[in-house]
């Protein structure tokens, strides 16, 4: 067996907070949390208030196991929010979980952010250089810092200031002693949510978290937004408008949960054409369709449905690892090679095999893959991918690499077919997956993993430092790898 996800794009973080008298506001961000943890793994935390009173308990793991023993308490509570984590900047310790909280001289602040800004070295300088000390590498903490430093008399006015001070990717959720704010970049590349509780509201990264709550979903929360949530209900305040749009389109290919709707757009769906769209661009034939499972089980069931080959499940999932590539360590993940993935030789045997995946990264994995399914039996197998394939790094918020070891930006797609041994390869086009995710109009989305159209610039263009992924820490070699 081996670990499929070693050869995935790596999540951003997953955020969600909640505004309510009634409910118990930590077991319900505990819950949302557990939903949303597909989005990261290295560490989850949660922060209350009771209007006076603020506490935060953060740890490294999953959910489970960071709040293994009790969740955070206090009499009277009614504010929360909540965060699991993948690290993209900043490396996986304790210090850099998140939600973060402060004391300043406008009272108590609790920040939890989705995504990555791509002018956070520049501000973090400039910060530095003012005396402001950091206690952590990620470039979070310029927001809670922005916020502090303002001289802006309302939270709300400190908050729109600093938001319109920074570049790049983010959804925020942000509590004070009496309010829960949320807010969306101008470009929307990261998702949230508004919804409703009989007794409050919802703030999350996706809307699968709501229905593990019982929350209704309102609605999404518009790219360049904010929303302020107090007793008073919600207040909306566009902190930015006129600037175009630019959704992470990898949402619908990986990684949110097929269960969620985001920007009106269904996940599930979404994918589903993608599997049908990829039977049309291919015209592969076989006897048997196959998923690596689960991120790529909806696209080949929709390849099915398209072809008329009938859908088996050649390979079987060990859920009980965990995603073992958001381990820090490359021993730990190289130990879980052989624990996440197992041909089925009964299904395979003497089979030709099209099996779906949504990406491919570096390749190794996809090859291991591909062997694995021929010692098994396979007579072929003819490897289609849900996703164009990925020539450049993305800089707002997902873990990818740098170019020169991205293996569509050094391979053509009949030598990368030849490096995994597989038999066909097609990877779904740019046109296929645009008609795919059909209730957004494609000039709404960010596709720059594959044309390399930032819209929201990069570090490089910026402070000419680093490649993909720029941490506040100290390296060996600071020239520009992009």
């Amino acid at each position: 067996m081996l670990d499929l996800e070693l050869d995935k794009l790596k999540e951003e973080c997953g955020v969600f907070g909640i505004y309510s008298r009634e409910d118990d506001v930590a077991l319900n961000t505990y819950l949302g949390l557990y939903a949303l943890q597909h989005r990261g793994q290295e560490s989850a935390g949660i922060a209350i208030t009771d209007g006076s009173w603020m506490d935060v308990h953060r740890g490294m793991g999953l959910v489970n196991e960071v709040f293994r023993h009790q969740l955070p308490h206090m009499d009277g509570q009614y504010i929360a929010i909540g965060h699991v984590r993948y690290s993209t900047t900043g490396s996986s310790l304790l210090a850099n979980t998140q939600p973060l909280m402060v004391n300043y001289s406008g009272g108590k602040i609790s920040l939890a952010h989705n995504g990555n800004l791509t002018n956070a070295h520049e501000i973090r300088a400039e910060l530095e250089d003012c005396g402001t000390v950091f206690q952590t590498t990620i470039d979070s903490e310029v927001f809670v810092n922005l916020i502090a430093r303002s001289r802006k008399q309302c939270v709300e006015d400190k908050i729109v200031e600093s938001l319109n001070k920074i570049k790049g990717a983010y959804c925020l959720t942000i509590m004070t002693e009496d309010k829960l704010i949320g807010a969306r970049d101008p470009q929307g590349f990261r998702p949230l949510c508004l919804g409703k509780l009989d007794s409050g509201y919802v703030l999350s990264s996706e809307s699968c978290a709501l229905d593990t709550i019982g929350a209704e979903f309102v609605r999404d929360i518009e790219p360049g937004e904010m929303v302020v949530i107090d007793d008073n209900g919600v207040k909306s305040i566009m902190f930015a408008e006129n600037i175009a749009k630019a959704a992470c389109v990898f949402e619908y290919i990986y990684f949110a949960r097929p269960d969620s709707v985001i920007d009106g757009q269904s996940v599930h769906a979404a994918r589903f054409e993608m599997g049908k769209m990829l039977a049309r661009e291919s015209k592969f034939t076989g006897d048997i369709v196959i998923s690596v499972p689960d991120s790529g089980t909806t696209a080949a069931i929709g390849f099915s449905a398209e072809s008329g080959i009938p859908f088996c499940e050649g390979l079987m999932k060990n859920r009980y690892i965990g995603r073992t590539f958001i381990q820090p360590s490359q021993k730990k993940r190289d130990n879980s090679v052989k624990l996440k993935l197992n041909a089925v030789k009964s299904v395979v045997e003497g089979k030709s095999v099209i099996m779906v995946d949504d990406s491919i990264v570096r390749g190794t994995t996809s090859g291991k893959i591909v062997k694995m399914l021929k010692a098994a039996g396979a007579t072929a197998v003819h490897m289609c991918i849900s996703s164009p394939p990925i020539i450049y790094p993305c800089y707002y918020g997902i873990d990818t690499s740098i170019r020169k070891e991205l293996i569509a930006a050094t391979k053509t797609v009949e030598e990368i077919r030849e490096y995994i041994g597989a038999d066909s390869l097609h990877f779904l086009s740019i046109d296929g997956l645009m008609k795919s995710v059909n209730k957004i109009n494609s000039d709404d989305l960010c596709f720059a993993c594959f044309n390399s159209d930032y819209r929201g610039g990069t570090p490089c263009e910026e402070d000419g430092n680093d490649s993909a992924k720029y941490m506040f820490e100290k390296r060996k070699d600071n020239q520009c790898k992009c």
